[in-house]
């Protein structure tokens, strides 16, 4: 080999080295640049601590997918059952027959036809505060299916394009992980209706979404269910009410649902004996389930308070060194529900007015 034909080849060795040098460096100042690096890097993280708790360990993620699995909860990791939700019995009848059991128990519902399958979509819809989100809680807790609680802060990324590849990869990891539920809470602002001025990415999301819940490429054996919540139905898209077959309205609770709503809120506390509760169910008229809550944490904190101020709370540090016990406390009485400190900040709807009772 004559020597400049040896120094061409060098020469080019040394360019391809210096090139992929370039390459790895720039990738390497690139990456340390990114202002989210250490949130992906934590999403990631999470993820894949709850995939492990779930035995899905050993699942092939691409970064797009371990980015959405950082999204699903472990059913541990939530507190409320049915159980635990009162007045609402018929929605969870229905949601144990249309969505867990043909979850659990796909050869039971399998058809020729399909029909009996569980719904591409369940939509839960009402005034605020009457129990959706708990529904939706209860529903992961119970169904023993994949959660993933979609945010949709979650699907959208700066880059052009990416957002598409988030809600590709949403449901991708749900296939490998079904049977899933992808929850959306306040789902009109993602998936609302579709307007001529909507932003081009915006549009390109919700046409992905659709695509891959329910395209050319769905199989009628999946058992992927999206799950969303809103008090806005009428602003989600129609083409996305059509994926939603199944619809439970939550509305506000009645006479016979508020009483079993604080029975079941008042059972570890301590009751006065003479406490009429159809009483209080009347005053009640008109409230959500977050509004007896709210009432009932209001009520239970006028004994408390009493009880403190007897110890002399009223005086900076005056309870150091005093002993507090709980059983000192008196019982709850229907008085308390009353509106008692006129200085004090709160909604009257929460705190009800001593006239409803005169």
């Amino acid at each position: 080999m004559q020597p400049q034909t040896k120094k061409y080849i060098a020469d080019l060795a040394l360019f391809a080295v210096s090139q992929i040098a370039f390459y790895y460096a720039f990738k390497y100042i690139i990456s340390s640049l990114d202002p989210v690096k250490a949130k992906k890097k934590d999403a990631h993280e999470k993820g894949a601590k709850v995939l492990d708790r779930l035995g899905q360990g050993n699942l092939k993620l691409n970064e797009y997918e371990q980015v959405i699995a950082a999204e699903v909860i472990h059913p541990d990791d939530i507190k409320v059952d049915f159980n635990q939700i009162g007045g609402l019995d018929p929605i969870i009848r229905s949601l144990r027959e249309s969505v867990i059991l043909p979850l659990n128990h796909p050869d039971l519902f399998t058809s020729a036809g399909g029909l009996l399958g569980a719904p591409k979509g369940v939509l839960l819809y009402g005034p605020p505060g009457c129990g959706k989100t708990m529904l939706a809680k209860a529903l992961a807790k119970e169904s023993g299916a994949t959660f993933i609680n979609m945010h949709v802060s979650t699907l959208t990324d700066k880059w052009f394009g990416e957002s598409n590849k988030l809600v590709a990869a949403l449901f991708s990891l749900a296939h490998k992980v079904q049977p899933a539920i992808i929850f959306i809470d306040e789902i009109d602002s993602f998936l609302r209706e579709r307007r001529s001025n909507d932003h081009e990415v915006t549009g390109m999301m919700k046409a992905e979404f659709m695509s891959m819940w329910d395209g050319l490429t769905t199989g009628e054996d999946t058992r992927i269910i999206v799950l969303g919540a809103t008090n806005r139905p009428n602003d989600i898209d129609s083409a996305i009410l059509r994926r939603m077959p199944k619809r439970f309205a939550v509305k506000l609770p009645n006479d016979e649902q508020r009483s079993n709503i604080l029975k079941l809120m008042l059972e570890s506390t301590k009751i006065d004996a003479d406490f009429d509760f159809q009483r209080l169910v009347k005053m009640t008229a008109g409230f959500s389930g977050s509004d007896l809550k709210e009432a009932c944490r209001n009520a239970s904190m006028q004994p408390l308070r009493e009880y403190l101020r007897t110890k002399g709370s009223d005086t900076k540090g005056a309870l150091d060194g005093v002993v507090l016990n709980r059983d000192e406390i008196r019982p709850l009485r229907l008085s308390d529900f009353f509106k008692h400190d006129t200085n004090e900040e709160s909604s009257s709807h929460v705190i009800l007015e001593q006239e409803q009772v005169d």
